[in-house]
């Protein structure tokens, strides 16, 4: 009775699981990602897809290659150069400042609660950006700031009367500095831990310097994670407007601010003119983080 029961093909059918039943499952297991691919879709690839097809339009909607080639405009040109340079020394400054205080966080020997208060703090200043990054710099360095009138009063130091001042290249770029370092120790931190005591030691029972391990073994390993983030701090610069435009106005001609006077229409009013300028940030940050993530993918290998 038991053996014709388990062969009997309408018991097998009627205890397994209907076929079609099973085909037309719903894919619950994509419910997860769905608002991040549709947050993605509707603010970043369908504006980027019509800021490029903008670029190459003319008011009547027609092709033309006009609105690209006045970006070789000689002011247009300055703006770009601007840009690049201000990304690229607060980038620079930010990354070699950054890893110093990764170091000393993370292999320095310093008690844990300053590794928890920095990564804390690195957290929530790699975030602090826009008008509020641009009242503090003003209320600290600007002409009747706190820290420019201790300095004149106390220490007897002008700095505006020395060069200094907070509108200009150099002002911008401390002011970048504020966020690019704490982003740097958030992203380089992980790198520095992924560094083998074993290494150390290895480099240690060999007769190396402390000096040499860091030369000949911790920089080599540590070099593509480091460009990779230079590169990533490059992008996160040159494509800050917020903060730029609260602190200078137009008083510092850098891409991102005369693209807003472009689309806002503040002298010149030309739309596909500031599609072209934004194909062009597009086009330059692209680059850098193609080339993060191929350096990161270099670093990987090592850190596993």
């Amino acid at each position: 009775m038991t053996d014709a029961t388990i062969s009997d093909p309408a018991a097998v059918r009627q205890s397994g699981p209907p076929a079609q039943a099973r085909g037309m499952r719903l894919p619950l297991h994509w419910l997860g990602v769905a608002p991040f691919f549709i947050f993605a879709l509707m603010f970043l690839i369908l504006p980027t897809f019509y800021l490029v097809v903008g670029a190459f339009q003319n008011d009547q909607g027609q092709f033309t290659l006009e609105n690209i080639a006045s970006l070789f405009q000689p002011s247009i040109l300055a703006a770009y150069w601007i840009s690049i340079k201000v990304s690229f020394a607060s980038a620079i400054l930010g990354a070699l400042i950054g890893i110093a205080i990764s170091i000393a966080i993370v292999r320095g020997g310093l008690p844990r609660w300053v590794r928890s208060a920095t990564m804390t703090f690195s957290g929530v200043a790699s975030n602090f950006a826009g008008v509020p990054l641009a009242f503090a710099f003003l209320a600290t360095l600007g002409r009747l700031g706190l820290v420019t009138i201790l300095l004149r009063d106390v220490l007897g130091i002008n700095i505006y009367a020395l060069g200094f001042n907070i509108l200009s290249f150099w002002g911008l770029t401390l002011t970048y500095l504020f966020f690019q370092i704490p982003l740097m120790v958030v992203i380089i931190t992980p790198a520095i831990d992924g560094l083998k005591k074993e290494w150390g030691e290895a480099a240690s029972t060999l007769g190396a310097t402390q000096f040499q391990y860091w030369r000949m073994v911790a920089i080599p390993v540590l070099w593509p994670s480091f460009l990779g983030t230079v590169i990533l701090l490059f992008a996160n610069a040159f494509g800050a407007i917020a903060t730029a435009y609260a602190l200078t106005g137009s008083s510092l001609n850098i891409v991102p601010i005369l693209l807003y006077a472009q689309i806002r229409g503040d002298v010149l009013h030309n739309p596909h003119l500031g599609y072209a300028l934004a194909f062009g940030m597009i086009f330059i940050t692209g680059l850098a983080n193609i080339f993060y993530i191929w350096f990161r993918t270099r670093s990987e290998r090592w850190l596993k």
